[in-house]
């Protein structure tokens, strides 16, 4: 398999350790990485807006359904709306910033459908209104309208000194403590663990070593995830083929396509909630521009928005 596409040389470690500290990324799960929390945003882009109708759907305590929707209507991602006045209920919906997270969405519903559980109830088939197809989301260039795959990307590293001081204060053991595989809405064990993992791994850090110095963490806690992702499918374990004594963890396909997920959370992270560039700065090898996401119709190439799209499409809609 071949290694990281992005950076072929060894990488600077310290300089990939504040990169990953002061991503958009990173801060952006802080804020969003929770379980339940994206299980909630997911369930409101597929039409759920009562509270009893996401606590059926999602099995989750209602004390911690109650605390999600606090901090997403705080965040101004979702808005109350009064349903019934006796007793007085409240609905929740979408805000026109909660509305542009749905790239991200997308792209979930992408690797969902190649490599998840499908335990996150999307639906099967996405109808674009705008040409009247079934379609697949493909993440293409802003700039000039390619197709972009990880391959693509030639990236490059930055530091945020004002979000490494934040992830100073917070502590980077602390924002990575150790929980639980949760699934963010995706199936197998893709979690905000694995997403960082992922992300050190595309910027050329191959071994365990590397991954314990810019991830900041505990070699137990690695290993135990390490060896998570490997059974999972999401990492590849091989002997180093200058020291079989070391093992070299490479991207799988599945781990591969998480890339238009973590590039689109950024994006957004860095836009609509931190205000901040990010650390982790992609250029477009094809046309030469910073690389800005787009979420588009397999069939007619165009950007699809939240309400140019149908969840269950007529059964006469073509194919994609």
């Amino acid at each position: 398999m071949a290694p990281s596409p992005a950076l072929s040389y060894a990488p600077d470690l310290d300089l990939t350790r504040d990169a990953l500290a002061s991503s958009t990324l990173n801060h952006g799960l802080m804020v969003l990485g929770e379980r339940w929390t994206m299980a909630v945003m997911m369930g409101a882009f597929t039409g759920v807006n009562r509270f009893d109708d996401w606590q059926t759907r999602l099995g989750i305590p209602r004390p911690t359904l109650a605390n999600r929707l606090k901090t997403l209507v705080a965040l101004g991602l979702m808005r109350q709306r009064v349903y019934q006045e006796r007793p007085r209920r409240m609905a929740y919906h979408l805000t026109a910033a909660g509305m542009k997270l749905y790239p991200h969405v997308l792209m979930v519903w992408l690797w969902e459908r190649r490599w998840g559980s499908r335990r996150s109830q999307l639906p099967d088939t996405l109808f674009h209104k705008t040409c009247g197809h079934r379609f697949v989301p493909t993440l293409t260039c802003a700039a000039c309208g390619d197709k972009v795959g990880i391959n693509d990307l030639q990236l490059t590293l930055k530091p945020n000194a004002r979000l490494l001081a934040q992830s100073a204060r917070a502590g980077r053991a602390a924002r990575l403590a150790s929980q639980g595989a949760a699934s963010m809405g995706l199936g197998l064990r893709v979690d905000r663990w694995s997403l960082m993992i992922v992300t050190a791994v595309v910027l050329g850090c191959h071994y365990f070593d590397q991954l314990v110095h810019v991830l900041g963490i505990a070699s137990s806690v690695l290993a135990r995830r390490l060896s998570g992702m490997v059974e999972a499918g999401l990492l590849l374990a091989q002997p180093d083929t200058h020291d079989a004594r070391r093992t070299v963890y490479r991207l799988t396909p599945a781990s591969r396509d998480l890339f238009g997920y973590l590039v689109c959370f950024s994006t957004w992270a860095a836009r609509e909630y931190l205000h901040q560039p990010s650390s982790i700065r992609p250029v477009h090898k094809t046309c030469g521009q910073p690389f800005t996401p787009q979420v588009a119709c397999s069939h007619c190439g165009e950007a699809v928005k939240p309400w140019d799209v149908a969840m269950a499409p007529p059964a006469s809609a073509p194919q994609p």
